[in-house]
């Protein structure tokens, strides 16, 4: 699993935040999604991730409210919320994880509703206009490799690049997730390409599409790194729900199925980078 998603699920304990919206007198009259209230461009109170807008989107569909229980996802997300009732309630606090790795064991998942793929994100007109792929990195000059600084975390795919290409001594060290509920890694990473701390960093898809989404037109590239054999780089993503229920499984699967068209629209406006299972490239934010 790869550092981000890994990042998102087991770093670091968090605090309960809040509940949004009255509660339901019965489960079944509200679309009730267990969410970050800070975690664009996935979620956030203002509801402007794409995992809110898929959200509204399936409540609508279903004729339902759309009510959320917040909370960092760190470790213990599950536990105290997909899996923890209501005080003095024999209710669950909510019933959808909105995203989750398809592989995942934590929860009883979906079918997956994207898939995308990590990729080198670096700022234009900078010290890498000329490269036009990953594999062009490994031809740079020493002196140009020596000059470099790259954003390497402390786990993941884009860790293992770095090393298996000899790009460890131009490494940054960052931790996956840094427990500052204000700044993700998207953030952090924009604020220190703009202060000249690194020159280029290997992301999770969705993150390098928030930096992009955030930025004016033309301030990144994004070079997207394809799976081999050795080294995977993409990814699918699907919902979460309690293992058991599986009528609410189904009906996700079915809306995802009927609302795929319009859950990709939803990604491609958030610049999130697409393959499909084969990982074979779909979409690519730039092109």
């Amino acid at each position: 699993m790869p550092d981000y998603l890994n990042s998102r699920w087991l770093v670091a304990t968090g605090l309960l935040i809040g509940l949004s919206g009255s509660l339901p007198t019965h489960a079944e009259e509200a679309f009730r999604v267990c969410a970050d209230p800070r975690n664009p461009p996935f979620s956030n109170q203002q509801l402007e991730g794409f995992e809110n807008q898929i959200a509204a989107m399936f409540a609508e569909e279903l004729g339902q409210s759309l009510e959320y229980t917040w909370f960092p996802q760190r470790i213990g997300f599950i536990r105290n919320t997909l899996k923890a009732k209501l005080p003095d309630q024999d209710i669950y606090k909510c019933d959808v994880v909105m995203g989750i790795p398809a592989e995942s064991d934590m929860t009883l998942t979906t079918t997956a509703y994207y898939r995308s793929i990590y990729g080198m994100i670096f700022p234009k007109g900078h010290k890498l206009d000329d490269i036009k792929t990953p594999a062009d990195m490994t031809l740079l000059a020493p002196e140009r490799r020596n000059e470099l600084k790259i954003a390497m975390f402390d786990r993941g795919p884009g860790t293992d690049w770095i090393v298996k290409n000899g790009f460890i001594e131009q490494g940054v060290p960052y931790q996956s997730m840094t427990g500052d509920p204000d700044n993700n890694t998207a953030t952090t990473m924009d604020r220190d390409f703009k202060a000249g701390s690194i020159d280029l960093a290997i992301l999770w898809g969705p993150m390098a599409g928030y930096l992009i989404s955030n930025s004016p037109p033309g301030t990144y590239t994004f070079l997207p790194m394809i799976s081999t054999s050795g080294m995977k780089f993409d990814y699918s993503m699907a919902m979460g729900v309690r293992y058991g229920d599986k009528e609410r499984q189904a009906r996700l699967d079915e809306l995802i199925s009927k609302k795929s068209d319009e859950i990709l629209e939803i990604l491609k406006k958030h610049n999130v980078p697409l393959v499909d299972p084969e990982g074979h490239l779909i979409f690519v934010p730039g092109n």
